[in-house]
């Protein structure tokens, strides 16, 4: 494995390399980024030369790099992306995190490789089972709870590492179990393609058509934030933090890396038992707040139990923080009474009716204060027509704060590894020794004819000063030591240079000092697969998947339902999130009502968005939903999805053919 058992990461991700590098400097250990293809994130590509670049940057920190190659592939990318995975190797990345267990079946560099949360992991046994199968780290199931997480990583012990997504945007389905994008227009979630279903409005009606909720979004979750939960999580083993994000902003990034940052350093300086994952520590030059970056509202989701509001049922789109209430409204502006202090270019909203309604404030003046003690903001918004029917008293929300935002825009951290100087004379002149705080050490030294200083205290603190003078590197000096015989007069040129080879002397030694970690080897005999039966739940895509899973004991495996073979109807989307639940009507929630068994059933209920349809189908034993549904006929009919232009179609075979 690559993370030892007290060592902590704090993994981010990066929509670009830049990105990436802030990330770092903002005190991430580890960083994944989508490369230029076959990732879950559309839109969030990178070349490998950037990733390169990025790559050179992490390693001086001792941080890692992690790129996303984590759709399913088809038979005809297999060989692009064994190349592109060649190439990544090529380019210094740390590791692969996949889904395809095809990829496990190729001619593969030695380079590790995670199990994306795609994979499903949900239960002990399949996390066993991945372990045994060669996999680094396992990215857990969302829906999980710090207990099950815990009987997870007692079972997985230290063969590998336990990640878990601790921020961010919530998939209301177990990851890599949505089909409902694909079924309704071609684009599939575990290709990279989601078109978000889950946040359109829906409407949903009982057995009897009696309509429970009309036009909310009822799939949409609020955010993930386990800012509370970061100790029980690290009791219960879990030694990579995540926080979910490769389509977000570089604020956003540094923001909520930032938080995470800190609220980890608290708890180390408390638990000599733990240790950050990589080198140095992040001075940070603003106030994170997660609340001021974009959310849904927050939720710990079902870490802690289930809970009855996970959902953001009535907006999908960014409240913001509470700022205030309407004090008067004019012609062409309003009034809002707050605590806080407000700037030109501040975005506020509010409700209207079941809308949120947002406007950027232009100007902003200071008009006095009320009774009992709030300021009053004159706001010019730079659309009035948001005005028309807005009423004293009406609460206000910032969803932009313009001034914490343009700090975030200038340099917010630093990131510094400390250092230990000594200088010391040697045959011909002087040496100069840098030990870090990992234990790297560099000597470099200077020809010169010593000469006695006329001022000895003065020569010897100038001496100190000047080593100590690490600047603009990635180093900080913790201390100086003079190991000389008297103190001696040595001109700034050369103390300045005889500093500067030895911080790239020791830069060097960090690079040499970080070997990549190999690929785990996979046990053998080959473990054997907790099943014997794969559904299209498993998203077998090609011939190499499904020779893998052979390999592992699977008798029956039917192809992923990007193949278009399930021409029925079937669950679009399982998720552990409860629609009777969220409105009382689950029947575990009866008085005197016992699920023994899993006897107690709940009826189905209908979902409707548009022209689409769905029927809710309730599993009361594992208290999962499933949304039910068919492919559309245009699309069943069409190509399995490629990238490969002109690829062959798919020929897929349940047993092994004659």
């Amino acid at each position: 494995m690559s993370l030892l058992p007290h060592q902590v990461e704090l993994l981010s991700p990066a929509k670009t390399a830049d990105i990436g590098r802030e990330a770092i400097l903002h005190g991430a250990d580890a960083v994944y980024i989508g490369g230029p293809s076959f990732g879950a994130r559309h839109n969030a590509c990178n070349s490998v030369q950037d990733i390169a670049a990025l790559v050179s940057f992490a390693h001086r920190y001792h941080a890692r790099i992690f790129t996303t190659l984590n759709t399913i592939l088809h038979e005809a990318e297999l060989d692009a992306a064994r190349t592109l995975i060649w190439q990544l190797y090529d380019a210094g990345v740390d590791a692969l995190i996949v889904q395809d267990m095809g990829i496990l079946e190729m001619d593969l560099p030695p380079i590790q490789l995670h199990a994306s949360t795609q994979c499903d992991i949900r239960d002990a046994d399949k996390a066993r089972f991945l372990s045994d199968a060669g996999f680094s780290q396992l990215v857990l199931a969302r829906e999980l709870s710090i207990p099950q997480i815990r009987t997870i990583a007692d079972r997985v012990g230290d063969s590998a590492s336990i990640e878990y997504f601790i921020h961010g945007a919530l998939c209301v389905a177990f990851s890599g179990q949505c089909y409902i994008s694909h079924a309704d227009n071609g684009r599939s979630a575990n290709r990279g393609d989601c078109s978000q279903a889950c946040r359109l409005p829906y409407t949903l009606s009982d057995q009897n058509g009696g309509v429970v909720a009309f036009d909310k979004h009822l799939l949409s979750m609020k955010d993930n934030n386990q800012s509370a939960n970061l100790e029980a999580l690290l009791d219960a083993g879990v030694r990579s933090l995540k926080i979910e994000g490769r389509y977000k902003d570089v604020s956003y990034v540094k923001n909520i890396t930032a938080h995470y940052r800190l609220l980890l350093d608290e708890i180390m300086a408390r638990r000599p038992d733990l240790a950050p994952a990589s080198s140095g520590s992040s001075e940070i030059f603003f106030a994170p707040d997660p609340d001021k970056t974009f959310h849904r509202g927050a939720t710990d989701y079902f870490a802690s139990g289930r809970k009855i509001d996970i959902g953001a049922f009535d907006s999908p789109k960014f409240v913001g923080v509470g700022l205030g209430t309407v004090h008067k409204v004019g012609p062409d502006w309003l009034d809002i009474a707050s605590n806080d202090t407000m700037s030109n270019g501040d975005g506020i909203n509010f409700m209207r009716k079941r809308e949120v309604v947002g406007v950027q404030a232009n100007t902003v003046q200071k008009q006095g204060q009320t009774a009992d003690g709030q300021t009053i903001w004159r706001c010019v918004p730079n659309d009035v027509t948001v005005l028309a029917g807005l009423k004293p008293g009406t609460d206000i929300c910032r969803n932009r704060d313009h001034a914490w935002e343009l700090a975030l825009l200038k340099k917010s951290a630093e990131r510094r590894i400390g250092v230990w100087l000594s200088l010391s004379e040697c045959a011909d002149g002087l040496t100069l020794t840098m030990t870090d705080e990992d234990g790297c050490s560099a000597s470099v030294s200077s020809t010169l004819a010593l000469e006695a200083a006329k001022d000895a205290a003065r020569a010897e603190a100038g001496l100190r000063d000047s080593l100590a003078k690490l600047g603009n590197t990635l180093f900080v000096a913790h201390d100086v030591s003079l190991d000389l015989s008297q103190p001696w007069f040595v001109p700034s040129s050369l103390i300045n240079a005889l500093r500067r080879d030895a911080v790239a002397a020791l830069e060097a030694a960090r690079l040499a000092a970080w070997p990549r970690q190999p690929r785990k080897a996979a046990l053998q005999p080959p473990a054997v697969y907790p099943e014997k039966t794969l559904s299209y739940l498993a998203n077998v895509y090609n011939p190499l998947a499904w020779q893998f899973y052979r390999k592992h004991g699977v008798e029956v495996i039917d192809a992923a339902y990007e193949a278009h073979q399930e021409e029925g109807e079937v669950s679009l989307m399982i998720t552990k999130h409860c629609l009777r639940f969220s409105f009382n009507l689950c029947p575990k929630q009866a008085k005197g009502v016992q699920g023994v068994m899993g006897q107690v059933r709940a009826e189905p209920m209908t979902l409707k968005s548009g022209d689409e349809t769905y029927t809710l189908k309730f599993e009361c034993r594992p208290c999962e939903m499933h949304v039910m549904g068919s492919m559309k006929k245009h699309i069943l009919k069409s190509p399995p999805p490629s990238d490969i232009p002109h690829s062959a179609p798919l020929t897929f075979f349940r047993q092994r053919p004659q």
